[in-house]
């Protein structure tokens, strides 16, 4: 059975756009480092005119000193060349450790900067742009760009200095000579050209395969129970190997190309060396050029030549970056679908209660709306529950509450403000979500309750796992509160998963209270105890259970019966037995006769 890799989009060349993200992005992010960006400038020039001027002291001593014997000459001009050397390896030092600070600063702000963004995206946007792609741009693609501004602070500067400075140093020594380096440059301009238009168009192509690969290993990650329940383990290993042996087959294509460029254009520079003390050599021997001044000249031309190669690596490496960049901006200038209004509403006298008018709402680039013409109301010390057959919308109803979405029309109000009108923290503040899948952080069992209140006591936490129904065995844990978790709580079974999520709402005591089919996981005893212990603890609140099973939700104040996304009865368990067709089909399919009666 083979698998082939998923198509993947490949980008299109760095155009005018990637390049202007660039520039955005380099200049927002280096502003606040311009005074550590000047000094480095400053120790790279102070680096380019001791570069330079050191063969022109090496000319010194051979022409002045070595062919006229004179040691006092040759031993003062040494010690002067020392202390130039000297200073340039003070700047050296420096520069690099400047320039390598200010580069790795500008990476942990725009990592920094990426995942606020991320935290302010609705779930349109994540979905959007995908778990795997959004971690790719926050960790390679940053290293991407964060790469070329290290090199471009220790070469792509000092470059251009050097190739200048080496060009007018080269003309000083001889100018007949220095014809040869209107030949070589451009020699070396177009094998570069050449093998940029090949390498760049690879380098965009990497990035989308490693986000190919960042989304294979995190789907088998997730999903290894469900991987080794249905055998197949092979399939998956065949598809990651699929996509790895085509990142694979681009980073061989990158490299082969490298290993043409590296040996031509030693190739070049040896055969430019030659030609320059074959050509210089003659004129030695004709007394137009000092043996000093040949060996100076060399000396420029290989400074000039190092320029150019150190000017080709970031050439090839600024296009890569510039993708990057644009994928970074991508996510920095993506204005979130759900934002807090210009003039948030005042909060009302009112606590707790939640009212749906004539809701409707469709995902994007949907045809069709999942919900439309949802009308009704939950208020503090009932129980509403939400009821339906799978697909019919329950869970995308309730994440209209905290704003997760926005409606497409309609409203949804809590404490009679629409959502949409206040500010979402404050929103979230009222609101209390267990959702349909518990998912625990990296921690202990304390850490996980306190996410609901960081100040809670220990005697407070223990009080919101009993009436969770989870005191019991946390307390058998070895180190009861002080217990690890591990990351998505896979070091506890499903039960306890969501009994500590729970606790983690319960220790937030907010106004409104909403179990996402938070109880699917218990047997009745413990779903019964906890409904029950619920039902005391949360007596003044607004509470909204979605619920599968018809057994947690028949006590409820007031039963929701969804249908295609559809509101088709709202009554309790007897009136909706009564009335409501589909809410009778539900129950009986779970009950038997005798059971409902």
């Amino acid at each position: 059975m083979s698998v082939v890799a998923a198509p993947v989009r490949v980008a299109a060349p760095a155009g005018t756009g990637d390049r202007h993200r660039m520039t955005r992005l380099l200049t927002r992010f280096l502003r606040p480092y311009r005074r550590a960006l000047v000094f480095v400038i400053f120790l790279l020039l102070v680096q380019a005119i001791a570069n330079l001027y050191l063969p022109d002291l090496n000319a010194d001593i051979i022409n002045n000193g070595v062919l006229k014997g004179d040691t006092g000459y040759i031993i003062s001009t040494g010690a002067f060349m020392l202390a130039v050397t000297l200073l340039l390896a003070i700047a050296s030092i420096v520069s690099v450790y400047w320039g390598s600070k200010t580069a790795m600063a500008f990476g942990r702000d725009v990592r920094s900067a990426i995942f606020g963004k991320v935290q302010d995206f609705s779930q349109t946007e994540v979905n959007l742009f995908g778990t795997p792609s959004l971690i790719t741009r926050n960790t390679n693609d940053v290293q991407q760009v964060q790469q070329v501004v290290a090199m471009a602070l220790n070469m792509m500067i000092s470059a251009p200095m050097m190739a200048i400075g080496g060009i007018i140093m080269a003309l000083r020594q001889d100018v007949p000579l220095s014809g040869l380096i209107v030949i070589i440059v451009p020699i070396m301009g177009l094998v570069i050209g050449l093998l940029m238009v090949r390498v760049v168009p690879l380098f965009m192509a990497m990035q989308i395969k490693i986000d190919r690969i960042n989304q294979v290993v995190r789907e088998t990650l997730s999903g290894i129970r469900v991987i080794r329940a249905f055998v197949r383990t092979e399939h998956e290993e065949q598809r990651f190997d699929a996509a790895n042996r085509d990142l694979t087959r681009t980073a061989l294509s990158v490299n082969r190309i490298f290993a043409v460029m590296i040996p031509t254009l030693m190739g070049i520079f040896n055969l430019s060396a030659v030609a320059i003390m074959w050509f210089g050599s003659i004129r030695v021997d004709s007394g137009a050029m000092q043996i000093g001044n040949l060996t100076a000249f060399l000396m420029y031309i290989m400074q000039i030549l190092m320029s150019v190669m150190m000017a080709t690596i970031m050439f090839v490496m600024v296009p890569r970056a510039a993708v990057s960049a644009g994928r970074i901006q991508e996510v920095l200038e993506t204005q979130p679908s759900v934002e807090d209004p210009a003039v948030p509403a005042a909060p009302s006298a009112a606590h707790g209660f939640v009212e749906f008018r004539d809701v409707e709402f469709r995902y994007p680039g949907a045809e069709h709306p999942v919900l439309r013409g949802i009308s009704f109301s939950a208020g503090p010390g009932e129980t509403t529950a939400i009821v339906g057959s799978t697909g019919s919308g329950k869970s995308t109803l309730i994440n209209l509450v905290p704003r997760f979405y926005d409606v497409t029309s309609g409203s949804v109000l809590v404490d009679g403000v629409d959502v949409r009108e206040m500010r979402q923290e404050d929103l979230w503040r009222k609101v209390g979500v267990v959702p349909q899948q518990a998912f625990l952080f990296n921690g202990t069992v304390a850490s996980n309750v306190r996410y609901g209140d960081p100040d809670a006591t220990d005697d407070e936490i223990l009080h919101t796992l009993e009436v969770a129904q989870g005191r019991e065995f946390v307390m058998e844990m070895p180190d009861g509160l002080a217990a690890p978790i591990t990351q998505g709580g896979s070091n506890v079974s499903g039960g306890q998963r969501q009994r500590l999520a729970i606790a983690r709402a319960l220790a937030k005591r907010p106004e409104v209270y909403i179990f996402d089919d938070s109880f699917s996981a218990l047997d009745f005893k413990t779903d019964s105890m906890l409904r029950a212990a619920l039902r005391q603890e949360l007596d003044s609140a607004t509470v909204i259970i979605v619920a599968q099973r018809v057994g947690t939700i028949m006590t409820a104040d007031r039963i929701v019966v969804m249908d295609d996304g559809m509101v088709v009865g709202i009554g309790t368990h007897a009136e909706l037995m009564e009335t409501c067709p589909t809410y009778r089909e539900i129950v009986f399919s779970q009950l038997s006769e005798a059971e409902v009666a």
